[in-house]
């Protein structure tokens, strides 16, 4: 694109203004055209035909595909229109020759006629002609940049649409036609389904009626000649087609200009494309408020200039916003700077990610894999040794080995599920060395070695040394008789019947349900069973069997009492493998025991929130202490007197009282949101138990709820890093909530101690006292983080009313930007997508206004689609370099793979460490 005014040689980027008309030369590529061959025949004869008063300077700007008329001015340097400073002065009728000249060059010329210029060269009254100054006046510059970020905010098919791509997208739509069409017509309702736009089909009959306006058709059906002329228009690369169609979808009766009420449909139309309700419901407001903007002379309408000028300034009106919803410095820096030169390097890097990431992980497993491999060896070797070996071989020396392992593991198993004794490390420097994230996947992987541990164990037996036993001869049984106490030998039956077969058995069947049911299909209840069996799927299923594991411990007891070749009592290591950690877990479930029944907590209230979700906010009970991050237990003694569910504390340490926020999914969450949202003065029954015995009742008439914990999770550890990165995936922001309100708790003491240090020490050298007053105040810091960056991503705009009062609290306490809020509503379309144009327009126009976004209601901007993951580490990256950034995760797991990439990637290609962290709660 080029731009060009009369009195200039040659065209350029930026026009060169002079006082007389010259010869007039277009770029190369253009004079073959037959722009190229009028235009300076055109502009000579005006050079000819017009004196010196009549001299206007026209800038003009030269596009791929056509020349738009930027402006039209008086020449600056006639003397006669100068003041005595030197200053232009009005001169009557300069405004009239102006436009007279516009209008001329436009009439002889109508490829001239700009998108942006859409007013009618018939009308001649006052009021239009000052309009048409004012848009003139404008200085809209329509640059190739500015328009290409335009057209992004109006795609109505795909980002690119090359040629390729362009006619695979039209092979698809082409076999959509054909399943559609009925009679080689398409229906004016499928025309969405047809496009791709299924689920938009209200948005796609508004592009299907605007389209049909053009061929001045009123008809319900269309050819495929017809369709593909449509396609050809809404996959248009041009900026102003596609924004001469976003208009036509509002101009309904083709007059060039758009009402409130128009502008008030089109809002409706987008938001029931994005299925926002509650924006649909305030499409009034926000028509008004775009035609407050727009029409400042209050004519009633707005036309495709003025619609054009609010969609290239949407950047300047977003620059209005807080820095906690915006983009930071750097945002867009080139991301391949990030990745590696070569193979090499690429390979180190990866080595490199590998060993940080795993080292700690690495040497547990490690260690425990050695330890297994020395017993079973030692095992081995000590039967090998016997004169049982000579009857049974190998089979008996593997089932004793693999036994070795069962008593470790069985063990083992028990420590990770201690979460009081977890929690205390946590807080100790031993969690600089041993993964305690990971403690969930390590208790299923004992499980695993368990189970392999059975089959070697319980398999041999069966299968191959019992059966070698009862076949021996009587020569070689001779030698094994004393383990028998000299009696006859034994039959299969007698193995299978005696103490050690019942309880080896007896485990095994018990072991076998338990680790069925704890299986994930079983557990989140993916396994569809008739009635009865369907009560074996789910989570009550899962946490009832794993209490016969109690059952288990009693019986390996036993079967390792009466061993047959063993008999000193020293040798009957069982005991000594579990005691200790069956001790400390006996000793764990006895704390919470009591714990739960001294933390008996009051219900202070209940609210019901959008999205299936109520909160609770009870008392704290006394000497009830915990970290942000961490997580409780609650029990409904009138639901089950068995059921305990994590939830996370949303709370902030110093707050007088515990919140938490629940999601309906099961059926004891959603009896619970019933009991104390709902009326329960009179006895009633709800799922499995009643209300009005009187030692489940407190003494406000509620149900009682007991509190358990806290817990230690990942996000406790949030005071050991620099910079925080909390993602949370809808209710998963939970444990984060607590953090932020930590994090504003700290901001305001240390505030408040800077004004107290500052009163109190105000001297001449005022600046050298806040200075020192500020270094003492960081020494005695409670935390190294100063800095933290929220990004929450949900499906359902209710969500943000959950915590609407925390993110309105940090905008209004956090003034230095020391918090960082990105809310991504998923179920939007990306920005860029014509379905959110609008959306997206009101947005910035009502954040600029009144500092409040539509969709969250706080003033926090809510931004369109999925974050751009790498686009979010990289901008961190590059704002905090140096720094040691903490990323704690909670939601799905499939993106916590990404992210956990992400983390280390960036730690070797840039300044900042990442260390990713991910919540279970």
């Amino acid at each position: 694109m080029a731009t060009a005014s009369f009195a200039s040689a040659n065209a350029s980027k930026r026009p060169s203004h002079g006082n007389s008309l010259t010869s007039f030369d277009l770029p190369d590529n253009c004079t073959d055209s037959g722009v190229g061959a009028m235009l300076p025949i055109f502009l000579n004869d005006l050079r000819r035909n017009y004196d010196d008063q009549d001299l206007v300077e026209v800038v003009l700007e030269l596009e791929d595909d056509s020349i738009v008329v930027c402006s039209v001015t008086a020449p600056t340097s006639n003397n006669a229109n100068l003041d005595e400073n030197g200053a232009p002065t009005p001169t009557e009728g300069f405004l009239s020759r102006s436009l007279s000249a516009t209008t001329r060059i436009r009439r002889k010329f109508p490829w001239l006629r700009s998108s942006s210029s859409r007013t009618s060269s018939d009308v001649d009254d006052p009021t239009i002609s000052a309009r048409e100054a004012m848009k003139m006046k404008a200085k809209l510059v329509r640059t190739k940049s500015s328009a290409q970020r335009a057209l992004g905010g109006l795609r109505f098919i795909n980002k690119t649409t090359g040629t390729s791509e362009a006619n695979d997208l039209w092979k698809k739509v082409e076999s959509r036609f054909e399943a559609l069409a009925n009679d080689g017509l398409l229906a004016r309702e499928d025309f969405g389904e047809c496009i791709g736009m299924a689920d938009s089909k209200e948005f796609a009959v508004g592009v299907f009626d605007a389209l049909a306006r053009r061929r001045r058709q009123k008809t319900g059906k269309i050819t495929k000649a017809e369709l593909y002329d449509f396609w050809l228009q809404i996959s248009d690369q041009s900026f102003d087609a596609r924004l001469q169609i976003f208009f036509d979808m509002a101009d309904i009766n083709e007059d060039g200009r758009i009402t409130r009420d128009e502008v008030q449909e089109l809002i409706m139309l987008s938001a029931s494309a994005n299925k926002l309700s509650k924006l649909k419901e305030q499409a009034e407001e926000y028509a008004s408020l775009i035609m407050e903007e727009l029409d400042s002379e209050n004519l009633g309408y707005i036309e495709l200039w003025q619609l054009e000028t609010l969609l290239l300034q949407r950047d300047t009106y977003m620059n209005y916003s807080r820095p906690l919803s915006t983009a930071s410095v750097g945002w867009s820096q080139n991301l391949s700077t990030f990745r590696p030169k070569n193979v090499v390097r690429k390979v180190s890097c990866t080595l490199k990610y590998l060993i940080l990431e795993n080292w700690q992980k690495g040497w547990i497993l490690l260690l425990w894999i050695m330890a297994m491999g020395w017993l079973f060896a030692w095992k081995f070797n000590q039967y090998r040794q016997r004169a049982a070996f000579q009857v049974m071989g190998y089979c008996l020396t593997t089932a004793k080995g693999a036994a070795e392992t069962l008593k470790l593991n069985f063990a083992l198993i028990l420590l990770p599920v201690c979460r009081n004794m977890l929690t205390w490390l946590r807080s100790t420097r031993a969690r600089l060395f041993i993964p305690f994230d990971d403690n969930i996947n390590f208790h299923k992987l004992i499980a695993w070695a368990i189970a392999i541990g059975i089959l070697l164990h319980a398999g041999n037996h069966l299968a191959c040394d019992f059966p070698r036993l009862i076949n021996s001869t009587s020569e070689k049984f001779a030698l094994i008789s004393s383990d028998f106490n000299n009696a006859r030998k034994p039959t299969y039956k007698d193995l299978l019947t005696g103490v050690e077969g019942i309880t080896g058995i007896s485990m095994v069947i018990l072991m076998t349900i338990v680790f069925t049911l704890a299986t994930r299909s079983f557990r989140k209840d993916g396994v569809k069973l008739p009635a009865p069996f369907n009560r074996l799927t789910g989570f009550n299923a899962f946490w009832y069997s794993h209490h016969l594991l109690a059952v288990v411990y009693v019986l390996l007891l036993v079967h390792g009492t009466f061993l047959i070749f063993v008999h000193k009592w020293q040798e009957k290591t069982t005991w000594m493998y579990i005691s200790v950690p069956l001790f400390l877990y006996i000793a764990e479930r006895s704390l919470r025991i009591s714990r739960s029944e001294h933390y008996s907590v009051k219900i202070l209230k209940a609210s019901v929130l959008p999205g299936d979700v109520f909160s609770l906010i009870m008392s704290k009970p006394n000497g009830f202490k915990y970290k942000s991050g961490q997580y409780i237990f609650l029990q409904c003694p009138s639901i089950s007197q068995f059921e305990w569910h994590p939830f996370s504390i949303t709370s902030a340490p110093g707050d007088n009282y515990l919140s938490v926020h629940i999601r309906t999914v099961g059926d004891w969450t959603q009896e619970l949101k019933r009991v104390f949202t709902e009326d329960n003065g009179s006895t009633c029954v709800i799922g499995r138990a009643k209300f009005g015995r009187v030692k489940h009742v407190d003494q406000t008439g509620l149900p009682r709820l007991i509190v358990d914990g806290p817990y230690g999770a990942p996000a406790q550890d949030y005071r050991n890093y620099d910079v925080l990165l909390l993602v949370g995936l809808g209710i998963g922001a939970t444990p984060f909530i607590s953090i932020l309100r930590d994090l504003l708790d700290n901001t305001r003491t240390l505030e408040d101690q800077m004004d107290s240090n500052t009163e109190t020490s105000r001297s001449d050298d005022s600046q050298t006292s806040i200075a020192s007053s500020s270094s003492s105040n960081g020494k005695k810091k409670p935390q190294r983080s100063t800095s933290a960056h929220l990004y929450w991503v949900t499906r359902d705009p209710g969500s943000f009313e959950w915590f609407k009062g925390v993110m309105n609290e940090v905008a209004e306490i956090d003034q230095k930007g020391q918090i960082e809020m990105h809310n991504y509503l998923t179920s939007v379309y990306e920005e860029g997508d014509a379905r959110s144009t609008l959306i997206t327009m009101v947005q910035a126009l009502n954040h600029a206004k009144h500092g409040v976004d539509i969709l969250s209601g706080t003033r926090v901007r809510t931004h369109f689609a999925r974050p751009n993951w790498k686009e979010v580490f990289a901008k961190i990256a590059l704002k905090h370099p140096y720094a040691t950034i903490g990323v704690f995760y909670c939601g799905m797991p499939v993106l916590a793979k990404e992210l956990k990439k992400l983390s280390h990637e960036l730690t070797h290609k840039t300044s900042t460490r990442f260390e990713f962290h991910k919540e279970y709660f």
